[in-house]
C-alpha cells in the first residue's frame, strides 16, 4: 500500500495509560518518545541506523517542530508515517505525520539531525551514509525547523538535577526528556502546549545541573536550559 505524502515508512501504536496527562490527553513528551521509535526503526531498516555505532557515528537531534491539531488519548489508536526530506549543509531533515483511526491528521512534526563522530565529537555530511533515495541531497524542505531567539522577561529559574532514567543509550539526555522538563516546568502555570520547537545546543550528561529559566509571556513563553552557565537548549511552546 502507498504510502501519504511521499512517506517512506509507517509503524502503528496504541496510546497507553502511562503516556497521558491527568487530563486523558497525550503528552508531548511521549509523542515524541514515539517518533523517535519510528526514526530507529526506519533508519534501521535501510542500514543507516545503529549499526553506524560500529563506525563510530551517531545521529545527533539538532532541533525539532511539533505541531498538535488534536491530541490523542488513552486507547486511541494511530499510524505514524516518517520519511527523509533532503539535506541542507550539515543538517539531514525527517518529517512525521500522525493519523488517527479515521485517517485525520491529528499531528505533524519535521526535525534535522546531525551525523557526529563520537569520539572525534566532528560532524559530518550526512550524505556519506545516507541512501539518496531517501535522502536526497539536492532537496531541501520548505518547512526547517527555525532557529530560536529567546526574548522577554525572566518569569523564574528553577534547577534540574539530571537523572540516570533521562539518559540514553549514548549517556547523553535523550532529546524528549528536555521535552519532559519542559512540559513540567509550564504546567505549573496551567499551560498544556499543542506546540513546541527545540534546538538542542549541547550535549548534557548524568549529575549535570541545568538551570532552566522561563522568559516571556506566559501564553508562549521561551524556555533556556544552561549547565555551569553554557547553554544546552532552548524552546519555545505555545497553544494553538
Amino acid at each position: 500500500m502507498s504510502l501519504p505524502e511521499n512517506f517512506q515508512f509507517e509503524k502503528a501504536f496504541e496510546v497507553g495509560a502511562f503516556q497521558v496527562h491527568p487530563h486523558g490527553d497525550m503528552r508531548l513528551s511521549c509523542l515524541a518518545d514515539l517518533f523517535q521509535e519510528i526514526a530507529w526503526k526506519h533508519a534501521d531498516s535501510e542500514g543507516f541506523g545503529r549499526s553506524l555505532l560500529e563506525q563510530k557515528l551517531m545521529w545527533a537531534l539538532s532541533r525539532i517542530e511539533i505541531r498538535v491539531n488534536q491530541f490523542p488519548r488513552w486507547g486511541d489508536r494511530l499510524r505514524i508515517f516518517t520519511g527523509g526530506r533532503g539535506q541542507a549543509g550539515v543538517f539531514a531533515f525527517r518529517e512525521f505525520l500522525v493519523w488517527n483511526e479515521q485517517e485525520e491528521v491529528v499531528a505533524r512534526a519535521m526535525s534535522s539531525w546531525l551525523l557526529v563522530h563520537i569520539e572525534k565529537k566532528r560532524i559530518l555530511k550526512p550524505d556519506s551514509v545516507l541512501p539518496s533515495t531517501l535522502f536526497n541531497p539536492l532537496d531541501s524542505p520548505s518547512w526547517q525547523p527555525v532557529k530560536l531567539e529567546s526574548s522577554g522577561q525572566i518569569q523564574d529559574i528553577k534547577s534540574i538535577q539530571v537523572q540516570h532514567s533521562d539518559l540514553d543509550l549514548y549517556n547523553h539526555v535523550n532529546h524528549t526528556s528536555y521535552i519532559r522538563w519542559i512540559e513540567n516546568r509550564v504546567a505549573v502555570q496551567g499551560l498544556f502546549p499543542s506546540q513546541i520547537a527545540i534546538n538542542y545546543l549541547a550535549e548534557c550528561k548524568g549529575g549535570d545541573e541545568v538551570s532552566l529559566t522561563v522568559l516571556g509571556a506566559e501564553s508562549s513563553p521561551y524556555l533556556q536550559g544552561r549547565v555551569q552557565g553554557k547553554l544546552v537548549f532552548e524552546a519555545q511552546v505555545s497553544k494553538l
